[in-house]
């Protein structure tokens, strides 16, 4: 897997004398979650969270993580930050799976809840591959980074580097999913996640829903781009996302040249002048 195989790379950057069964060891954890082959849990079916989606964001949070150390950055991270840093990405929306009993529609459901939910889900797989629960804990702040309305200042991270972590991964999760080549042709796929979750949780949504139709949503999308995401990674997240420049300091960021080149593409279909 070519994503597994990056991750390694930046690991064995990183920590060249660290545990290089580390990586094959979580990734085959989180595939086998994600097929169906962990305890009483389902093969995942919601369509747009899904183990690509996973994959995504671990991919930029490994390119981040190594960026920030070829930049000598401080406080630097240590080998146990990085290994629960990609646990916690790798379990960050296994909020969507469903027990085998769970028959009424997909995980989408659980979008309301599905960062509790996979707070729950890291503790449980952690605590079954023998982790202590500080490390549980701080995988558990680390996933709650992810929640779209969170108030940072309420996570009481145990230490600067475990915040950095963190700010990383929530970073990691926008950015790997904005930049997807199909991103723009996924967003239906989205708002179908969201009209579900609307569906079941009934008087708990605002206006009923996040978004009125497809149209809604991809008609929001820049805004939530322009809005939501540049002030997200740029205040909340301490700009981390600019050690993906290559070079950097000043050189260009793969990502956010895939990103505004999605957000074009989005904003020609939709008939709007740059």
């Amino acid at each position: 897997m070519a994503v597994q195989a990056e991750v390694q790379m930046a690991y064995d950057a990183m920590f060249p004398h660290g545990n290089r069964a580390f990586v094959s060891r979580v990734f085959g954890w989180v595939i086998s979650c994600f097929a169906g082959n962990y305890g009483d849990y389902q093969a995942i079916d919601a369509r747009y969270h899904d183990l690509e989606h996973t994959l995504q964001g671990t991919l930029c949070m490994a390119r981040l993580l190594l960026g920030r150390f070829k930049a000598k950055a401080e406080p630097s991270l240590d080998q146990r930050m990085f290994e629960l840093g990609i646990i916690a990405i790798l379990l960050h929306d296994t909020g969507y799976l469903k027990k085998r009993g769970d028959i009424d529609g997909t995980g989408a459901k659980y979008t309301l809840t599905h960062v509790d939910r996979s707070v729950e889900f890291a503790a449980m797989l952690m605590a079954d591959h023998g982790y202590s629960q500080r490390d549980i804990a701080s995988v558990q702040r680390m996933i709650r980074c992810t929640g779209i309305n969170v108030k940072l200042d309420t996570i009481a991270f145990e230490s600067e580097t475990e915040r950095i972590t963190g700010f990383v991964l929530g970073t990691a999760d926008l950015l790997g999913q904005m930049a997807a080549d199909d991103y723009i042709e996924k967003l239906p796929i989205l708002y179908s996640e969201f009209a579900e979750a609307a569906r079941f949780n009934e008087g708990k949504m605002k206006g009923g829903g996040f978004f009125g139709s497809v149209e809604d949503l991809m008609q929001k999308t820049p805004v939530f781009w322009d809005k939501y995401v540049r002030a997200k990674i740029n205040n909340d997240f301490l700009g981390l996302y600019q050690f993906l420049n290559d070079p950097y300091p000043d050189g260009p960021s793969w990502y956010i040249h895939r990103i505004e080149h999605n957000i074009a593409k989005l904003n020609r279909e939709l008939g709007v002048s740059a």
